[in-house]
Formats: C-alpha cells, sequence, structure tokens
C-alpha cells in the first residue's frame, strides 16, 4: 500500500509537472567555461522529478564506455559516500549519512516537499557513522578484506592522512586519530582538531583535503539554505572552503560564496586547489550550473547575490552590488542539478586516456526535467586547464522508470590505477578498469 505522503508528493510532482519548463539549452551548451545562461523561472513550487531509490537488481552493473569494464570491488555497504586512498593502497569508505535533523519551529511547505524527495531518493537512513576499510591484498579487483576502521563517528565525510596522522570530518567537528600503517581499525579516543558549522545542516558534507606540505587542512562547507533564505546570521562561515592549521585549530575562510563545495582535489599540472560545486535551485531547469572551478585563495564566487560570476539572482535581499562587483566566474559548468559531488584528478597510467583528467561522480537531479546527472564523467586538462566537453565513463544508474538503482558520489583510484566509485543508493564500491581482450 502506497502512504499517504507519497501519494500527495506524486500528485504534486504531476501538478509542477505541467508548469514546469523543459530544457531548452543543447546539450553542448551546458558544459564548458562558458555555458548558455538562460532567463530565469521563477515558479510558485519547484520543480520535482524524483528518481526513486530501488537498488540494483541481482547481476545488474552500470554500463562503462567503450574499452571499460565495471565491476563491484566491495557490496553490502550502508550507503557509502566517500573514498579515500590510504598509501599502502587501503581504501577507507565513509558509511555515512545526515545528522538527526534539528526540530525548527517553522516549517515551510518547500521543507516539507524537499523532506519527502530526500527521502524517496535514499537520503534520509540513518548514518551509519562508520569508516570502513577495504583490502584488496591479491590484485583482484575485489576486496577481500573489510573491517570496522573507525566507529561513533558524526556523520563523518572527508578523510586525510598526514604522516602518521589521520583527519576526519565529521558534521560538527573536525577531528584526529594516531595511524599506523597497514592497522585494520583504529580504537583510540578522538582529538578535536576545530569545530565546524553544524546546527540546521541545510548541507552536512564536510569534504577534507590536505595541503601537499600537510601544514594546512581544507574543509567544505555547504549553505544553510538555498539562497540565504534562513537569514545570512546562519551563513556564518558557511558557503566556503575553511583552511585551518591543524597545530593549532585556528581556522580562516579560505574563498566563499561556494553554495556547496563538495570534491576537492590539487591539479597535478598546476598544483592548483580545485573544487566541485553544487548550485542553486529553483530558477528553471538549466539554472544554475553546478561548476569546478580552481579556487583563488580569498577569492569570492558569488553565492547568494549572483551566479556563475556576476549575473544577479534577484530573489536575494538585500541586493549587495559590493559583493557581486567582487564575484568570480567559475572556470567549467557541469551541467545544471546534475549535483557534481565526487572530484578526484587520475594520478594512474592504467587507462592513459584519463591522465591528468578530472573525474567527477554526479548524483543526479531530483527537480529537473529531464533529469540530469546520474553517471561519472571524465574532463581532459592540458597545461592545468580544463578542455572539450565531458566524456561518459558509468552510465546506466537509472532503470527503464526512471527509479535510481544507484547514485555515484565519491570518485578515487586504487593502487592500481583503476577507478573506484562509491555509490550511495546501490550500498556498493564499483571499480572501472580497462576491458580484457
Amino acid at each position: 500500500m502506497v502512504r499517504a505522503p507519497l501519494l500527495i508528493l506524486s500528485a504534486l510532482a504531476l501538478a509542477m509537472a505541467g508548469c514546469a519548463d523543459r530544457a531548452p539549452v543543447p546539450e553542448g551548451e551546458r558544459f564548458g567555461p562558458n555555458p548558455t545562461l538562460p532567463a530565469p523561472r521563477n515558479t510558485l513550487l519547484p520543480t520535482v522529478n524524483i528518481a526513486p531509490a530501488t537498488g540494483w537488481p541481482d547481476g545488474q552493473t552500470p554500463v562503462a564506455a567503450d574499452g571499460l569494464a565495471v565491476a563491484a570491488f566491495a557490496a553490502g555497504l550502508d550507503h557509502p559516500r566517500w573514498l579515500y586512498r590510504l598509501p599502502n593502497g587501503d581504501i577507507l569508505v565513509a558509511e555515512t549519512n545526515a545528522p538527526p535533523r534539528m526540530a525548527r519551529k517553522k516549517r515551510g511547505l518547500r521543507d516539507w516537499i524537499q523532506g519527502l524527495v530526500m527521502k524517496r531518493a535514499g537520503a534520509r537512513a540513518a548514518s551509519a557513522n562508520r569508516i570502513t576499510l577495504l583490502r584488496d591484498a591479491d590484485g583482484d579487483g575485489v576486496a577481500e578484506t573489510r573491517t570496522a576502521f573507525l566507529e561513533g563517528l558524526n556523520s563523518p565525510f572527508g578523510m586525510a592522512l598526514v604522516g602518521d596522522r589521520l583527519y576526519v570530518a565529521n558534521a560538527d567537528s573536525l577531528v584526529v586519530f594516531p595511524y599506523q600503517t597497514g592497522e585494520t581499525a583504529i580504537t583510540a579516543v578522538p582529538v578535536k582538531i576545530a569545530d565546524l558549522p553544524a546546527g540546521r545542516n541545510h548541507h552536512w558534507t564536510k569534504s577534507l583535503v590536505a595541503s601537499p606540505d600537510g601544514s594546512r587542512l581544507y574543509v567544505g562547507v555547504g549553505s544553510n539554505s538555498n539562497v540565504g533564505e534562513n537569514g545570512l546570521d546562519v551563513e556564518v562561515d558557511r558557503a566556503a572552503i575553511l583552511e585551518i592549521n591543524p597545530a593549532t585549530g585556528a581556522r580562516r575562510v579560505y574563498a566563499s560564496g561556494l553554495r556547496n563545495p563538495v570534491g576537492m582535489a590539487w591539479n597535478p599540472e598546476s598544483g592548483k586547489l580545485w573544487v566541485a560545486v553544487n548550485e542553486r535551485d529553483e530558477l528553471g531547469n538549466d539554472l544554475v550550473p553546478d561548476y569546478m572551478t580552481s579556487v583563488t585563495p580569498g577569492g569570492f564566487y558569488g553565492w547568494p547575490w549572483s551566479y556563475y560570476g556576476q549575473t544577479v539572482d534577484t530573489r536575494v535581499e538585500p541586493r549587495n552590488p559590493d559583493m557581486v562587483a567582487r564575484a568570480l566566474k567559475p572556470d567549467y559548468a557541469l551541467g545544471a542539478h546534475t549535483a557534481s559531488l565526487g572530484l578526484t584528478f587520475y594520478d594512474g597510467s592504467l587507462v592513459p586516456a584519463w591522465q591528468n583528467a578530472a573525474i567527477i561522480g554526479q548524483h543526479g537531479s531530483w527537480n529537473r526535467e529531464p533529469r540530469s546527472g546520474y553517471k561519472v564523467v571524465s574532463v581532459a586538462f592540458v597545461d592545468g586547464r580544463p578542455v572539450g566537453l565531458p566524456r561518459d565513463i558509468l552510465t546506466g544508474f537509472l532503470n527503464a522508470d526512471g527509479a535510481a538503482m544507484g547514485r555515484p558520489v565519491g570518485v578515487q583510484t586504487d593502487g592500481t590505477g583503476a577507478l573506484l566509485v562509491a555509490d550511495d543508493v546501490g550500498n556498493v564500491i564499483w571499480r572501472v578498469a580497462p576491458a580484457r581482450p
């Protein structure tokens, strides 16, 4: 029997589908350094086009691009979101979900709809609050060792090893553990390095990357709203990348105006920090493009007052023309509502075509018609800059009925140079490598 909230949600979706704009921007103009930005379209209610989470039927996998093959590296996980490769080749997986929601005095129709949407999309289950270690000691492409590496965390996400210290970004704090090469579990009590913005946690994930010399840590913190509708007092140190001194816990805003900065990685050619950013909703099917960009220290990227540079978002009051004038244009659009979360630069040799390319995990839209994302793509880089259009690596995450059998999130290479993809709906880590003749 279908429960009443889902019937209501379906009715709302049908009602809104009639007034939702169809995507007018050609596919090739939605990506790259200069995407087409159509006129914004404001509607009474947001477009709702959910891909209900179903999981994978037995024996079914995503579809790999020509010349590639995909298989499960590990299955039966609990909402695996993020991946980190240790120097010895062990893979850490953050099995995690959003922390419990704070009680709110006022909960509008949009909040209610979004809650139902996230539940149907598989994003409202309790968090396992665990980091699991996977080891493929015999190199056959399947992890034969799986251990609970760290438990009792608080919606963990980003991980970074500096020397013998393993840093973990929880939803509310940056903590550190001692680490010894090869160990399969850590039982030490975590030491807090710094508090991180928490509270309402409209965007809860806290991504993490260390500077090449390990002297600084960078944490991506998403906004507490779509476009500041909850007031800017709840956005302090949010929509930003924070720079933290691990020795003292001191932090500063490294870059701001980034609505939801998630995947971060150092470009191997330029040495610059790059980030994948999820942009705002409710302006139409092709606004606003998610993007990846190199990060200018001290740079401001527009949120909430403008998007993709200095295009003003007229919904935001009061206006702030001074901040708009400062807004930097991102480097590369990744398509509107694709939920581009994962980002890594390919550092292996197994797939020469990916050399230095950015690989992006696109979690997929819930508010676009037609749907976008639900794939893993690569973007070639030359001399530290993106060139050309994205190329598909993995597709086929949606079935013929439009349900999500899986949703890709974190991406990381393994010790052999194959690509690993965290699938938080299918509860699988997929491994992509060249197809055998």
